[in-house]
């Protein structure tokens, strides 16, 4: 991997120089060294062919940790009667140009990103990435309920994209059992991280508050301060005059615990 800085907008007045972090992905055995460094992958623009991923606040889940929580079990008692089954398929054995495939993530991309931000230019470009290496399936007697865009590789899983059908989101929470689902997935299948991409703001405290064993990346190490994750994520919106290490009250203590 090789990893680089692309500046961005300086302060003067408080010796705050701000630098975005890439890492270049090499080749695909790298993606467990990458996710554990807080890398996440950037498919932002469609001109870039190599695999390029930005440094985040990255959220994952210590599988070691993970039991299911009292919400979980409520979700699972919800979706029960739907019975579903999940399916992992590698990418390579699946056919990411079938219409009826493309349509469904469409149709979700259409009303759940915002801005245009999934266009069929952008999907079939993410698609084409090394880096998602599996497609999982969820099927009811027979029909696609969702898929979920993984990158497997090692002892790690990126839960990188979900697609599902919005006329269960309601009715059975199914985004959220899908998220719930796949970790057991992961569990089941012996791997030892699954990363569920960034956590800001509030709109993201859901994976906070439904998971056991979650692990955010602070800039130095993954920490397992769940509290702190929740302040961050609430203060988020919130301008601030210095980076975080400038504004902390003791940054000696921070230093020596690094």
């Amino acid at each position: 991997m090789k990893i680089f800085f692309s500046e961005n907008q300086p302060d003067y007045s408080t010796y705050t120089f701000n630098y975005a972090i890439y890492c270049i992905k090499e080749a695909q055995n790298e993606l467990p060294a990458i996710y554990n460094k807080g890398f996440l992958p950037y498919t932002g623009n469609l001109k870039i062919s190599a695999d390029i991923f930005y440094l985040a606040r990255s959220l994952r889940v210590n599988l070691d940790n993970f039991v299911d929580t009292s919400e979980n079990r409520r979700i699972n008692r919800k979706i029960e009667p739907l019975a579903i089954q999940i399916e992992a398929h590698k990418k390579t054995d699946f056919d990411i140009e079938n219409p009826d495939f493309l349509a469904f993530c469409m149709d979700y991309a259409g009303d759940r990103f915002s801005g245009n931000a999934m266009t069929i230019e952008r999907l079939k470009f993410v698609l084409g990435k090394e880096t998602g290496s599996h497609i999982l399936s969820f099927t009811s007697n027979g029909k696609i309920l969702g898929y979920i865009l993984a990158g497997i590789e090692g002892n790690a899983f990126q839960y990188w994209y979900a697609f599902f059908d919005q006329a269960y989101m309601k009715s059975h929470s199914l985004g959220k059992w899908m998220m719930w689902r796949t970790i057991h997935w992961a569990k089941e299948n012996g791997l030892s991280y699954i990363y569920l991409g960034t956590c800001y703001g509030k709109h993201s405290l859901y994976k906070v508050r439904d998971h056991k064993g979650l692990e955010f990346f602070d800039g130095s190490q993954w920490n397992s301060d769940v509290k702190l994750l929740k302040e961050l994520c609430k203060t988020d919106s919130e301008s601030i005059d210095k980076d975080r290490f400038k504004l902390l009250d003791n940054p000696d203590v921070f230093i020596a615990n690094l």
